[in-house]
């Protein structure tokens, strides 16, 4: 699995040179959605089978500045999947492999209605997938 590289943006810095905080998160959704591709599971894919997959909540510890045109590598690993909600971690690093921030999201998943799905029944491919990344990542 490659992890996602982001290059820290001059509009991603404050007035005090570094990248806001807030940037971080968005990094992670990049990475997430770029982790899910690697795995056969790109947005387009989920969205032609009527899968929606909302955010529920997301965490963030900050260890390290980066600042414009670092550049960051992101490693998301499925932390939890038990068929309802699916929890990733995010370690993300600068180019000398100094952890700069860590964090997580968890996310459920929703038909086009907004109803959760049964994921074992209704959708046994991602469903079997996902606790193989979560499987091989508790390992």
């Amino acid at each position: 699995m490659m992890d996602y590289i982001h290059t820290v943006q001059y509009y991603e810095t404050d007035k005090m040179g570094i990248t806001h905080h807030s940037n971080y998160i968005r990094w992670m959704e990049e990475a997430r959605i770029d982790f899910l591709a690697q795995n056969g599971w790109d947005y387009a894919k989920l969205e032609e089978k009527g899968i929606i997959s909302p955010v529920l909540a997301v965490t963030c510890d900050y260890k390290r500045t980066t600042t414009f045109s670092d550049k960051v590598s992101i490693c998301v690993s499925v932390k939890e999947f038990k068929g309802v909600k699916l929890h990733l971690s995010y370690d993300m690093k600068d180019e000398a492999g100094n952890i700069v921030c860590q964090g997580t999201s968890s996310h459920a998943f929703l038909n086009t209605e907004g109803r959760p799905i049964r994921m074992k029944q209704e959708q046994p491919e991602l469903f079997e997938s996902l606790c193989k990344l979560a499987e091989e990542n508790n390992n």
